[in-house]
């Protein structure tokens, strides 16, 4: 957090003692074009920026009209912010630059920022794909968007995922709440579901894996707490912003989930298991309920030692169970993304074309737009086609195999210039996925399996966003400890888990350990950045 101010702090006084003068006037070209001038953020910052015979700069220009001048930034934080800090000092802020959040908000505060809400509606296609109420959230201010926010990053790529094959041997059905989920654990665990006579499987599986935005017993226990509404470290929603652990239902959770040690239909290795250890246990057919990440769960590689072992097994995923108050959530997620801006100096700049009235704020939309489009989603993403790519014929996704000139190749080195503006089109469509995740036959059973339709299956379910949430302040190591600590020695009684205990131990991390100063602080940053919803 410390960090977070000093640089706000030395920015602010930079942009604090500008006195912005006229913006530079707007002009049409001698061959009727507008230039639009963009500084981006490179796909590859090691790679060239694209040359001038680039086939998108000829196409924009017939198509649109407009001279884009395109400005790669820097890959240092502190070298963009010097640049664009200099940028404001001599009023030559371009007409659409990629920013951070610190500088969004630095930046807005000094009402250096064009409204972008009009934006949406001028291009419908790119908004649709790229700019959903979530993003528009995040890039706004007391209500008004200042800012196209983009997603950068595949999230809700997990699931609560159970041996179907084992529900069809004990017949039983798809568990929808938290005490069928508990019967099915039970049938799981004691029923013999794998049909070996031996008494070697357990109900749920798991390990202790933290992040920032899941602390305490980890993300992996997530489908469970999100049934009681506690999921996550925080909590960001206006009416009850605060650590998860201060809420009343996170007892409820801990009593839950207690109930499912003290059964022994958990497998008893989840306080020691690492990640590795937990995910050969579920391949060697140790436990049939967990949560596991898509291509971890589904990919060729990593499904191939359970497809040996298991070749009659079969995972699905489902939904997170239904709690006692009708909560249910998979757990918390953090979307990340690429914000662009447009300076308000020179966003409502107008030119007379064909004697019709411009605005520059419409032409940036025009650009977008049709960066979104078929032509140049693919052609900013992957190249020219028939050069760089071809379609596959099955998948239709673009492909390098079969292409006149290897070296050609989108993928090759040389070609990356070509696609350095692709982050400013790519939104994790199936298409930019199948090369990721292509579909394959398993070498044992030979089902048809795909990670890319297990991902979309787990995206499908019930989350809990916390977009901004790794931008609050961490615990200290001791708080750190002792929450963690504190949590795994109730739920394997360690610790007698009672109302009057955990209200002790709850009591003595919030006031001797400083666990509601840490809170107030979080509270507060929250709503500084504007992030509670």
């Amino acid at each position: 957090m410390k960090k977070f101010f000093r640089k706000s702090v030395v920015l602010f006084i930079m942009l604090a003692v500008i006195t912005p003068v006229f913006a530079k006037r707007w002009r049409v070209n001698r061959d009727g074009t507008v230039d639009i001038e963009l500084w981006y953020a490179p796909a590859v910052t090691e790679a060239a920026a694209p040359p001038s015979d680039w086939a998108a700069y000829r196409i924009i220009r017939q198509k649109l009209g407009i001279n884009l001048v395109l400005t790669p930034l820097p890959a240092s934080g502190i070298e963009q912010d010097r640049k664009i800090s200099s940028a404001v000092s001599s009023d030559s802020l371009p007409d659409l630059l990629m920013i951070t959040l610190d500088n969004f908000r630095l930046l807005q505060g000094q009402n250096l920022l064009a409204p972008v809400d009009d934006l949406f509606d001028m291009m419908p296609n790119r908004t649709s794909k790229l700019y959903d109420q979530e993003a528009r959230t995040y890039a706004s201010i007391d209500g008004v968007c200042y800012a196209l926010a983009q997603p950068g990053t595949i999230v809700r790529n997990e699931g609560l995922v159970i041996r179907k094959d084992w529900l069809d041997n004990l017949g039983l059905s798809v568990p929808k709440t938290t005490d069928e989920l508990f019967e099915v654990m039970k049938a799981f665990t004691f029923s013999d579901p794998d049909g070996n006579r031996r008494n070697d499987t357990f109900g749920f599986g798991a390990c202790i894996e933290h992040k920032a935005i899941s602390q305490g017993l980890g993300f992996r226990f997530d489908p469970i707490l999100g049934a009681f509404g506690v999921e996550g470290t925080w909590n960001l929603t206006k009416e009850n912003a605060g650590l998860t652990i201060n809420k009343p239902e996170f007892y409820d959770a801990l009593v839950y989930i207690k109930k499912l040690v003290d059964a022994k239909v958990i497998d008893p290795n989840w306080v020691a298991y690492q990640k590795d250890d937990f995910r050969d246990a579920w391949k060697k057919g140790r436990f049939g309920i967990f949560r596991e990440q898509n291509a971890a769960l589904a990919s060729e590689a990593n499904y191939a030692p359970f497809d040996k072992r298991f070749p009659e097994g079969e995972f699905i995923v489902i939904d997170p169970p239904v709690g006692p108050n009708g909560k249910s959530s998979v757990g918390v997620y953090e979307q990340a993304y690429r914000m662009y801006a447009l300076p308000a100096s020179s966003a409502y700049d107008t030119v007379e074309i064909n004697g019709r009235t411009v605005e520059k704020k419409r032409k940036i939309a025009e650009l977008l737009e049709w960066m979104s489009s078929d032509e140049g989603y693919y052609l900013l993403g992957w190249g020219v086609e028939g050069v760089n790519w071809v379609k596959d014929p099955v998948t239709g996704a673009p492909t390098a195999e079969g292409i006149p000139d290897p070296n050609l190749a989108y993928s090759k080195s040389e070609m990356q210039p070509l696609t350095q503006l692709r982050n400013l089109v790519y939104y994790n469509s199936d298409m930019e996925l199948a090369a990721r995740y292509p579909v394959y036959v398993t070498a044992t059973s030979h089902k048809e399996m795909s990670a890319l339709t297990v991902l979309r299956a787990m995206q499908s379910k019930k989350w809990t966003p916390v977009t901004g949430a790794s931008l609050l302040p961490l615990p200290t190591a001791a708080q750190e400890r002792a929450l963690n600590q504190g949590i795994v020695d109730f739920v394997t009684g360690r610790r007698n888990l009672t109302k009057e205990n955990w209200n002790m131990w709850l009591a003595e991390f919030n006031n001797k350990m400083g666990g509601k100063k840490w809170e107030s602080e979080g509270i507060s940053m929250a709503e500084e950045l504007g992030i509670l919803y």
